[in-house]
């Protein structure tokens, strides 16, 4: 049997198949699982979450309400925008807690870690994805697309339908802004 094309089920559930949305996402399933596992190597080391269980918190919170996706990058675009929403989510629960006393703050040289294995602060980087997509809606959803979808700036040059040198202007152009954000607040 011929597993049908992703758009064509994209399709089919924008039409208001749920059927046909559980089979997108069966069929996205590796793919979301990949996004999953790249985001969270970023992640503190022994992080709760683990990347099956980040999928499935993902496509919970794109369930809800009724989905509609214009395109396939559209489609991961909202899904690595959920799996940011749910680290976001589980990262505030972790800094209330933290808050009430219970841990106690290390840096990163008092225990030696180099820099290739600094945790990303989860929370600063949303809150500065967040001033991007005021500044550029396109530019931020590139990011996204590269940091919580795991994606190499070629497929996101195919994705988005752009030429693979405006995709690495684009990232190069959007790190530094969030690097400048990030290191001016």
């Amino acid at each position: 049997m011929v597993q049908p094309d992703l758009e064509v089920l994209l399709n089919s559930a924008n039409a208001g198949d749920p059927e046909n949305f559980n089979a997108l996402v069966s069929l996205a399933y590796a793919e979301l699982r990949r996004m999953a596992r790249s985001l969270m190597r970023h992640q503190r080391p022994g992080h709760t979450l683990q990347p099956t269980a980040l999928v499935h918190e993902a496509y919970l919170r794109l369930v809800q309400g009724k989905p509609s996706f214009e395109s396939r990058a559209h489609f991961f675009g909202a899904a690595a925008r959920a799996m940011r929403q749910v680290l976001i989510g589980n990262a505030r629960t972790r800094n209330a807690k933290k808050r009430a006393g219970a841990a106690q703050r290390v840096t990163f040289t008092d225990v030696g870690v180099g820099t290739e294995d600094l945790e990303v602060d989860i929370l600063a980087l949303d809150q500065a994805l967040s001033a991007l997509a005021a500044h550029d809606e396109g530019l931020c959803r590139t990011l996204e697309l590269r940091y919580f979808a795991g994606f190499t700036l070629e497929d996101i040059a195919e994705l988005r339908g752009q030429s693979l040198s405006t995709v690495k202007r684009d990232w190069s152009y959007g790190r530094a802004w969030l690097f400048d954000f990030m290191n001016t607040r």
